[in-house]
């Protein structure tokens, strides 16, 4: 099953780029096709402004690398204003509520954080306090139902503050109409024990902040999940190497393959997909396209050791060349393929980093 996924991708792939010259009908189902493969309901929208990624999603995408374990897909949050806010004017005690209703229902959270920039401070003790706000309060009639879910001291050089907000996303995602939001408070310990307000942690728009400025200075919501396809191939516990090569390879297979032209034989081509051509550049942010290759050429008899054949391709190539009526010859397939990462914008505005799976053809044999 995981082969003819992973081949239905690049192919999918192919047929998108082929279908540049056809008509729109024959375009549109190759891209719900691999939209589809790509576990995507829809095409996200075309960007209405130049898209602003957060610094935090732009060095995740460079290191191709995601921190939290099994996942393989990350989003970033800022604070949806509400008209709740109104009754945090201070920047010690403040409300956040991140709209996280777009994720996926498939998806499970493997981590999520809350980051914070803060200006360098006096070097008292001070620490983060993050709640989930359970239930919010009624004024004059109930106290909110408060959660904590990480407290995080702060230190004085300290200029970026990350607190572990992963109890609160699962619940949000399990419960969609029960996310009420985070609430932060920033606490000064005296040295009596008492403590005292401080506020020096972002955590709202001051009137003299540019937009670009206060863009990299609000609190930042990371969500990182796992989809079903990749827990279900990380389940299944499969791996992605080309099988090992039979040995002791035949000098009659050599002879014979000296004299087929290298063009003829089983092997890598090259396709770039540029997101451009296709159509993709308004939503996919980076990259603008990529080295996806694809396998064509002859599996002749006998199957040489560098085309990598498995057992049953050997039988059916063997079979052709008594019978070639009863079975045709061995494809040549993709048996090797590595991810690429995709940062694009979601429906709600969102940058998505995602890790997909077997979009690279890295080896090819006969099957």
């Amino acid at each position: 099953m995981r082969g003819a996924c992973a081949c239905a991708v690049v192919c999918a792939l192919v047929a998108l780029c082929a279908c540049a010259g056809l008509d729109e009908s024959t375009r549109a189902a190759a891209e719900r096709q691999l939209l589809s493969l790509l576990g995507l309901p829809r095409r996200p929208p075309p960007r209405r402004a130049p898209a602003l990624v957060p610094r935090a999603m732009r060095l995740l995408y460079d290191r191709s690398a995601l921190p939290a374990a099994a996942a393989n897909t990350a989003r970033s949050f800022y604070h949806t204003p509400t008209h709740l806010d109104d009754r945090f004017p201070g920047e010690h005690r403040f409300r956040l509520f991140f709209n996280v209703s777009g994720v996926p229902t498939d998806e499970v959270v493997r981590g999520a954080d809350v980051t914070f920039q803060r200006a360098v401070g006096p070097t008292g003790k001070q620490r983060l306090l993050l709640y989930d706000v359970v239930r919010p309060g009624r004024r004059g009639k109930s106290e909110p139902i408060l959660r904590l879910i990480d407290s995080v001291p702060l230190r004085p050089a300290e200029g970026t503050v990350r607190a572990d907000a992963s109890g609160a996303a699962r619940r949000w995602l399990r419960e969609p109409r029960d996310n009420h939001g985070l609430l932060v408070r920033v606490l000064e310990e005296s040295a009596n024990g008492t403590d005292a307000l401080y506020p020096h942690v972002r955590v709202r728009r001051r009137a003299t902040d540019e937009h670009e400025e206060w863009q990299a200075l609000q609190p930042l919501l990371m969500l990182y999940t796992e989809d079903s396809r990749a827990r279900e191939a990380r389940e299944r516990g499969e791996t992605r190497l080309v099988r090992s090569k039979r040995a002791a390879p035949h000098k009659r297979a050599r002879a014979h393959h000296r004299r087929k032209e290298a063009r003829e034989m089983c092997q890598r081509r090259p396709l770039f997909v540029d997101f451009a051509d296709v159509g993709w550049s308004d939503w996919i942010v980076a990259p603008h396209g990529y080295d996806a290759y694809y396998c064509q050429g002859d599996c002749p008899f006998p199957l040489a050791d560098h085309l990598n054949g498995t057992n049953h391709a050997i039988v059916q190539t063997l079979v052709n060349s008594v019978n070639p009526a009863a079975v045709p010859k061995a494809c040549c397939v993709p048996t090797q393929l590595s991810s690429i990462s995709m940062l694009y914008m979601d429906e709600k505005n969102n940058v998505v980093l995602k890790n997909y799976q077997d979009m690279m053809v890295v080896g090819c044999g006969c099957r």
